[in-house]
């Protein structure tokens, strides 16, 4: 079993991107001695068209990583990407994620952009995405509007009862028994790319506006509470991130052998913004922190 030590990790880069490839939106979990990462990545074929994936990274001490597999097909129509996190039910793992379609080559996902999940027995083989009708039966597909970015989790005050959050106005907020049948509830002030974790009797929402990566409180997931503080780690440090630090997903690590912290894995673009560098260069990024206030990284790059 590998020895994990963040110590020994000398740059805060775990995936870095180029004039062709991006790195953005991780997912992570840690499984039987292995991390997984599951991302977005962006391809810049040589005709200059761009294709984007939901692919997996594993590893088992942070330090090194197995190249990139794709998860889902090359489909300008479709671009699954956006995975929000992997969550264990009914005895099977449920991965959930977007649609982007940019089929002439646009530079954001259409109006077309919905939230799927695909399942797995074994973290490996994925089934075919289903779509989540998480306006309820009686909306329409195609009425549904415009939604990215999900996140699942299980309120625990509720036995049964599964949430859906999502961007859609702010971040919205669906509700499920059995994560087919869906019930739209409402949806909050938030920027993109939700993350929740339970801490106790609490949850801990990290999102993304503009720049940097937000923080939010709540005792239900349904009111929530913004915190002042906006982190941007060590932005002002780090060319490749210049542009934009943004989907910041906080993995609970505390009863990791290794570890015990929390970890933080989110991408950075630059040094132009986002808007001028949308589909190359990104890269993934690595902090980590014990009390999800006061965060650390690696100090190179």
């Amino acid at each position: 079993m590998a020895v994990l030590r963040l110590d020994e990790i000398s740059s805060p880069i775990l995936l870095q991107g180029n004039s062709r490839i991006a790195y953005r939106d991780p997912a992570a979990m840690h499984h039987e001695g292995v991390f997984r990462l599951f991302y977005t990545l962006t391809e810049t074929e040589p005709d200059g068209s761009i294709y984007m994936y939901t692919a997996t990274s594993e590893s088992k001490d942070l330090l090194t990583w197995s190249e990139p597999r794709k998860l889902t097909p090359r489909d300008r129509s479709l671009n699954y990407s956006s995975p929000g996190n992997v969550i264990r039910y009914q005895n099977r793992w449920v991965m959930c994620l977007q649609t982007y379609p940019r089929p002439d080559g646009e530079k954001y996902g259409s109006r077309d952009s919905r939230i799927w999940t695909m399942t797995s027995e074994d973290l490996v083989n994925w089934a075919e995405p289903e779509l989540l009708l998480l306006k309820g039966p009686e909306v329409p597909a195609e009425q549904m509007g415009r939604m990215i970015d999900p996140y699942l989790i299980k309120d625990n005050k509720d036995s049964g009862k599964w949430w859906c959050f999502y961007k859609q106005n702010g971040v919205s907020l669906s509700y499920s028994y059995d994560l087919e049948n869906w019930t739209y509830y409402g949806n909050e002030r938030a920027g993109e790319n939700v993350c929740i974790l339970q801490i106790d009797n609490e949850y801990v929402m990290f999102h993304s506006p503009e720049n940097g990566i937000g923080v939010m409180r709540s005792s239900d997931l349904k009111s929530w509470t913004h915190q002042n503080r906006l982190l941007t780690l060590g932005q002002q440090e780090w060319e490749w991130a210049k542009g934009r630090i943004t989907a910041g997903f906080v993995l609970d690590c505390k009863q990791v052998e290794g570890i015990g912290k929390f970890l933080m894995f989110f991408h950075g673009s630059g040094p132009e913004d986002e808007q001028v560098i949308f589909d190359t260069h990104a890269c993934i990024g690595i902090a980590w922190s014990d009390d999800l206030i006061e965060w650390h990284w690696p100090k190179s790059n």
